[in-house]
């Protein structure tokens, strides 16, 4: 038999298996043609009759022969290792939808991806990439891979040649010089050189190039392999593509094990589990799941996108009280405002330094307060005092004159720079010494002592406060209180008198929207949680105890329903659910069928909330009995 028909002969035995090894991924070349594709559904409870009654096992990758490897692409945030996987047998049942729970701001999505075990293969690594869109917008959660047994020792070969390249790089470049024949060519010609081989002192340049002839650059380019230099050069500089032409896939090292349950007829189904923030006005997720087929690191097959799952987002926020909330105002004619100013005069002075940093600020802080009062249209300004005032320091004749010195430069300095004033309404007045001042500030200082404040509050019995004044230079803490506490005695206070004309009588009682209590509320839809038991914690009523229980704080929630006088189906609801949340099932039953009872959209309500499962339980329970 010739050559040519041997080599005939042998092609057509072997091609059947040729043939059959490659049937698996023609299949899937064309997502058309695919014959079975991956589902998402929600998680159900396991039916009794299609549980075995084995222990679930836990499978170990070495044990692996054909099956697959799960990983999904994250790093596990607490201890940052893999986790075990477990494979039990469970029932397969579709669903579309779910209502999940927000509590404390935080929700959590969970799903399974069944995949069919057409799919599965050795060879292979399946690619998931989750995605969720909410409020018109989407986000791709961690994909999610499946890798074969067969496709990862591939990948783990690859590793192995490329770090077997890495290690023949050479880092030390005196491996390729020929140091033996160097050596060898010294001791032949220079044997007096040679010896100066175990000599530890340094031979400067010149003094080798004397030597041998040449100097060391030249020497070392006669005795260096070049050849083999320049391919350890080449390899140092092609790192990165030796790397992509060894590893035609990358394994993902951030890796954490979910759950893997199996499916009695070979099916492979991952639990996915994503915790999120919710946000205001969040009523709705819909999750997809696109899918890749890939064999020795190249994408083979686009897989379909299974039919997409809908969660129902529901809170605890949307039970809140819309009904406004008024508060009660008594409304005076007669409007009275004041502020006080620090305008600092040189000592015994009553003019104005305008050119000072400190008055300039304080001038103009008085300019903008003044056309603040003439803002206010419902209002009409009937007259300004002017007061100043002095500390004790000094005489008390000599104060009053001082003081009111003062007084007159500010009315004058006002009447001069505020447009629009009425001069007539400018009135100025003085406070010589401003004792009761004194005597607020010494009540409250914690840094002097007992018995020098004991010293200046005596001196609001004396007659003459001359003498009672001189008394303080003994005090220890004098100085303190000549440049702390008494510059803040010498003030300028404007108080502002106002009426409104719309009014007839002086006082009108009225009411008006509680603002505080509507931002409260509003914190409460907006799912600051924190910032709405803060508002409306004072108010002891229905939306109060919706703060607190959003929050978390069940007992404190509980014991203000407890004091409200007639609970309406909402607030009857809202008890039942924080007696579930302490256990006490059988009370919260009889609060959720009172809710019932006032409102039938309750029944519908209580299949949104997970505390409510062991509620409707004891409340059919009690039906019953």
């Amino acid at each position: 038999m010739s050559f040519r028909k041997k080599i005939l002969l042998l092609t057509a035995a072997f091609l059947p298996v040729l043939l059959s090894s490659c049937s698996s991924l023609r299949r899937y070349s064309d997502p058309g043609v695919m014959p079975e594709q991956v589902e998402l559904s929600l998680p159900q409870e396991m039916l009794i009759e299609d549980v075995d009654d084995e222990e679930p096992a836990v499978v170990d990758s070495a044990e692996i022969q054909d099956g697959p490897l799960i990983m999904n692409a994250i790093r596990d945030s607490e201890t940052g290792e893999m986790t075990a996987t477990d494979v039990i047998t469970a029932s397969k049942v579709v669903a579309r939808f779910r209502n999940i729970a927000e509590r404390l701001g935080r929700i959590s999505l969970t799903f399974d991806i069944i995949v069919p075990e057409a799919l599965i293969s050795s060879d292979f690594q399946l690619r998931f990439s989750p995605v969720m869109e909410m409020n018109d917008r989407s986000m791709a959660l961690s994909p999610i891979f499946i890798t074969g047994t067969n496709y990862r020792k591939r990948q783990l070969r690859g590793y192995e040649r490329y770090r077997n390249f890495i290690a023949s790089i050479v880092t030390d470049s005196s491996a390729f010089v020929r140091k033996e024949l160097l050596e060898t060519f010294i001791e032949r010609y220079f044997p007096e050189t040679y010896a100066m081989k175990t000599d530890s002192s340094t031979v400067p340049e010149p003094l080798a190039e004397n030597l041998f002839g040449v100097n060391q650059s030249e020497a070392l380019k006669h005795y260096t392999r070049h050849a083999l230099k320049r391919r350890n050069d080449w390899k140092a500089g092609n790192r990165d593509r030796m790397f992509k032409k060894y590893v035609k896939a990358p394994i993902i090292n951030e890796v954490k094990l979910d759950t893997v349950m199996s499916a009695g007829k070979g099916n492979l189904i991952y639990r996915y589990s994503h915790e999120m923030n919710s946000a205001p006005g969040l009523r709705k997720i819909t999750v997809g799941l696109d899918g890749k087929v890939y064999r020795a690191g190249e994408e083979a097959a686009a897989m379909p996108s299974p039919e997409k799952l809908t969660f129902y987002i529901s809170s605890l926020s949307t039970l809140a009280d819309n009904t406004p909330r008024y508060v009660f105002k008594v409304v005076e004619r007669i409007v009275t405002d004041n502020t006080d100013a620090f305008i600092d005069f040189a000592q015994g002075s009553t003019c104005i330094d305008t050119l000072s940093e400190s008055n300039s600020s304080e001038l103009r802080r008085i300019r903008r307060c003044f056309e603040d009062i003439y803002s206010k249209k419902h209002l009409v300004l009937d007259s300004i005092v002017v007061t100043a005032s002095c500390s004790p320091e000094g005489g008390f004749s000599y104060n009053r004159r001082l003081a009111q010195g003062r007084a007159e430069t500010v009315r004058a300095y006002v009447s001069d720079n505020v447009q629009g004033l009425d001069e007539s309404c400018l009135r100025s007045k003085c406070i010589p010494e401003n004792w009761e001042h004194l005597f607020r500030m010494v009540k409250n200082d914690s840094l002097l002592s007992l018995s020098s404040k004991e010293t200046i509050l005596a001196a609001a019995d004396a007659e003459d406060k001359d003498i009672a004044e001189e008394k303080f230079a003994a005090l220890p803490e004098y100085r303190y209180l000549r440049e702390k506490i008494y510059p803040k005695l010498r003030t300028v206070n404007f108080h502002f008198y106002m009426h409104r004309p719309d009014m007839k009588k002086d006082t009108v009682h009225t009411t008006e929207l509680d603002t505080v209590y509507l931002k409260g509320v509003a914190a409460l839809k907006n799912l600051d949680y924190k910032a709405a038991a803060a508002i409306l914690g004072p108010y002891g009523d229905y939306n109060s105890a919706l703060a607190m229980a959003s929050s978390g704080y069940n007992e404190s929630a509980l014991a203000i329903l407890s004091k409200l006088k007639e609970l309406d189906a909402k607030a009857e609801y809202l008890s039942a659910i924080l007696l579930s949340r302490i256990g006490k099932f059988d009370a919260a039953a009889g609060f959720y069928r009172r809710s019932v009872e006032k409102d039938p959209a309750m029944r519908h309500r209580a299949n949104l909330d997970p505390e409510m499962a062991e509620v409707l339980g004891a409340e059919r329970r009690q039906r019953i009995n």
